[in-house]
């Protein structure tokens, strides 16, 4: 017994030093992750800049240009009248065509220069974007193993079989919980925090117009309003996919209902939802994976299915709720789709959906032929557990 116990304080030792390294090379990767964040923000702003700078030297360039061929056929009509005019004359039109020739050599040089810097620049943020794309992959599977080893293990089954599911329950949980905020993540950084630096960059822009053209700050100003507005918008849909409020509020089905009308406002798709049977209120938890399927599922005909009607059938039995999202687009192979999912990283398609309603002991199938439309029909007992 003793010897068990020296073991298990060695395990629980070498355990600790495992995530205290692992913490600090999180740290070290999110510093990474920042750094690369804030250059690429730093390479846009100053893209901006050295766009606005190749435009008006682009306009400069233009005006010197009509200015020189000007002053070379001044000098053309000198040459041939050239007992009409005086020395002195001659001598300004020569060194006033002279000068413009430099000027606009000089002016041409200096856009070839910036056009160069500009190009520069866009390689800069492409390497840029992509060691931030790496180290937030990297955060995210740090994060992962971190949570995973810091888990509390102590109510594992006694049995190999309880203990595997378990465990893969344990990492299916934490891989959801890291994906979904990466994609709050993402959609913040995307959204919202990019249209902010674009308000910077307007506000800057609109700070040195002040003096010179009043008309274009106020051109500049009503796009800072729609960005604003934008921005608003995104922030109100980030805050709706990370909970559904209208599901407390109004319940389950007028929820169904009304993401199903503001989903045909937005894409023309035509969306019916028939209720079979007397729904009652659920667990929140069921309530949520049901609503978050059906979103997902909505979601890919969107994207993929070219459809013209869907049809959302809830059927609400004694011990379990039955629900069929059924489309009339273009269908696809299952098999083959199936087997094209990248199984490790799976995402939130049919994979994610599947996991959702497997971890409330549901079940999900999803039948479709090219041309001939999709169902994807799930089944979840009503209180989330097994009979």
């Amino acid at each position: 017994m003793k010897k068990n116990i020296v073991n298990i304080n060695r395990i629980n030792e070498i355990l600790k030093k495992t995530i205290d390294s692992i913490n600090k090379g999180k740290e070290e990767i999110f510093d990474i992750a920042e750094s690369a964040r804030k250059e690429c923000e730093s390479i846009r702003i100053e893209l901006e800049e050295l766009k606005e700078k190749v435009s008006r030297l682009v306009k400069e360039v233009d005006v010197l240009e009509i200015e020189e061929k000007n002053s070379r056929k001044k000098l053309m009509v000198i040459s041939k009248n050239f007992k009409f005019y005086t020395e002195e004359d001659i001598k300004k039109a020569y060194d006033n065509a002279k000068n413009l020739q430099i000027l606009l050599m000089l002016k041409r040089q200096e856009e070839r220069d910036l056009i160069n810097k500009r190009r520069e620049l866009e390689i800069r943020l492409i390497n840029a974007e992509k060691v931030l794309k790496k180290a937030e992959k990297l955060v995210t599977q740090v994060g992962v193993a971190l949570e995973y080893l810091s888990g509390d293990l102590s109510d594992l089954s006694e049995t190999i079989e309880d203990m595997h599911k378990k465990q893969l329950l344990g990492i299916k949980i934490l891989k959801a919980q890291e994906e979904e905020r990466q994609r709050v993540a993402r959609d913040i950084h995307d959204g919202p925090a990019q249209s902010l630096a674009n308000v910077v960059i307007k506000t800057e822009i609109c700070e040195k117009l002040l003096d010179i053209d009043a008309n274009k700050v106020r051109d500049e100003l009503k796009n800072l309003k729609n960005i604003v507005r934008e921005s608003l918008k995104d922030i109100r849909k980030i805050i709706y996919d990370l909970r559904p409020m209208s599901i407390d509020d109004l319940g389950f089905i007028p929820t169904v209902k009304r993401y199903g009308y503001n989903f045909s406002e937005e894409t023309g798709i035509n969306v019916e939802v028939l209720v079979i049977g007397q729904f009652k209120s659920m667990e929140s938890i069921v309530e949520i994976t049901l609503f978050r399927v059906i979103q997902e599922a909505l979601n890919n005909i969107k994207k993929h299915s070219k459809a013209k009607n869907v049809q959302i059938k809830i059927e609400t039995t004694l011990k379990n709720i039955i629900v069929v999202v059924k489309d009339d687009g273009i269908g696809f192979n299952v098999e083959k789709k199936l087997k094209e999912t990248n199984v490790v990283e799976g995402g939130f398609g049919i994979l994610g959906m599947r996991e959702r309603v497997e971890l409330l002991n549901g079940e999900f199938q999803i039948i479709s032929s090219i041309g001939k439309g999709t169902s994807i029909i799930f089944k979840i007992p009503i209180d989330g557990k097994d009979d």
